[in-house]
């Protein structure tokens, strides 16, 4: 564990700090979660100590041992305590193989996230029937607002804070844009299969499409745009304090394509977190600017977000689930700029008509003291794991972690 984090021993954690935080109100947060249908989870040490997450009228109780379990998931010590302290998540563990599922299914490892940060932490179960959010006179807030750069910064600042979101309108004029999409492109350009540095999908033709370029900013036209005003201007309504990582050679800059009729990889992508493979604790807040090149509808390739999401958690969920909120669509043009924070709940779902479809410059503001737990260059490297540069769905690669008994 870094420095910074206690030290955690399994037994005691489970027999003694973890009842009392449950006792505390903990359990009762956790219990607004939906935990009776996804069943009790029980973590397993490679050594066989375990214990189970049984869910009981109005909290979790903790059970020594593995037996009340529907699913059994087996950890290291290590990274069980990365779990408690909100530096490692199901997903990134998942994708990278340090995590087995001994019975069950794995993926009801990853919809007790939200339990697991109510049970540990307190964090709120997010509820979008509840919603209840307020502009700053008191009247219901406009979650479909949006701003220019000629409005009321303790508005825009109210705002953000508020829904989590922002969009401001017309930050960059056509021709900027234009000079954008030649730097885009140039990227897009450099990007090869298998260089962990960009995501791969594949098609219903079949074909190998280009997701992602994280390594953007090698190109000089987008590496400036660390030191554009307007940027930072929009990046300083943050309540943290909260620096650019534009400037940065190797990832400041990412470039999002969206692609139509995707079956393979991260084009289209459900409800998430933007810390959900790892580093809530070591990275957030962290606030996520995009700069919209081409439109973004429902036609396009839409960014969807849950007003109010990021100061609670909320499962997994394909925005087609039936059961999925539909949330709220950033309608932006090209020359707009979106700011969100990297826990707030946002979904990527496919486009649903002709081109040309969504692409976006994506720029991170985090705190300075800001760091990546594992020492390595990005959390999301963990989806990286194939040569081709194609990024496995998670419900596949759950199922990889599945040990069958035969």
């Amino acid at each position: 564990m870094p420095a910074d984090f206690p030290t955690l021993d399994f037994r005691d954690f489970h027999e003694r700090e973890l009842p009392r935080r449950l006792a505390a109100g903990n359990g009762a947060v956790a219990a607004r979660d939906d935990l009776p249908r996804i069943g009790a989870l029980a973590f397993k040490l490679p050594s066989g100590d375990a214990f189970t997450y049984l869910p009981v009228a109005g909290g979790v109780e903790v059970v020594a041992g593995d037996a009340p379990a529907k699913t059994v998931i087996e950890i290291s010590h290590e990274h069980w305590q990365g779990v408690v302290h909100e530096l490692e998540t199901a997903p990134g563990l998942l994708y990278a193989g340090k995590a087995k599922c001994l019975r069950g299914n794995a993926m009801r490892f990853v919809r007790w996230e939200p339990a697991l940060r109510a049970m540990f932490h307190g964090r709120p179960i997010f509820d979008p029937a509840e919603v209840d959010l307020r502009a700053r006179d008191g009247s219901p807030l406009d979650a479909e607002q949006t701003f220019s750069l000629h409005s009321d910064e303790a508005e825009m600042a109210h705002f953000l804070r508020t829904a989590g979101y922002l969009l401001v309108k017309g930050v960059f004029d056509d021709a900027e844009v234009a000079e954008l999409r030649s730097a885009a492109e140039r990227a897009r350009a450099r990007a090869v299969e298998g260089d962990r540095r960009s995501w791969w999908g594949r098609n219903a033709r079949g074909e190998s499409v280009l997701c992602r370029v994280t390594h953007a900013a090698r190109i000089s036209e987008l590496r400036r745009l660390s030191g554009d005003p307007r940027l930072a201007r929009l990046g300083a309504l943050s309540d943290a304090e909260l620096v650019s990582r534009a400037g940065d050679a190797e990832d400041g800059v990412t470039l999002l394509i969206k692609n139509p009729d995707m079956v393979e990889g991260l084009s289209d992508i459900p409800w998430h977190r933007d810390c959900g493979m790892g580093g809530h604790a070591s990275m957030c807040p962290i606030l996520i600017a995009s700069i919209f090149l081409y439109p973004s509808r429902p036609e396009t390739g839409e960014l969807r977000v849950l007003p109010g999401s990021h100061e609670s958690s909320y499962g997994f969920l394909d925005p087609s689930d039936p059961r999925a909120p539909r949330g709220v669509s950033l309608v932006a043009d090209p020359g707009d700029v979106s700011l969100h924070y990297g826990d707030v709940m946002h979904a990527a779902p496919p486009p649903t008509g002709a081109g040309p479809y969504r692409q976006c410059l994506l720029l991170a503001f985090v705190r300075p003291d800001a760091y990546n737990h594992r020492g390595e260059r990005s959390y999301n490297d963990v989806l990286l794991g194939r040569d081709d540069g194609q990024v496995e769905h998670l419900e596949k690669v759950a199922a990889s972690r599945e040990v069958r008994r035969g």
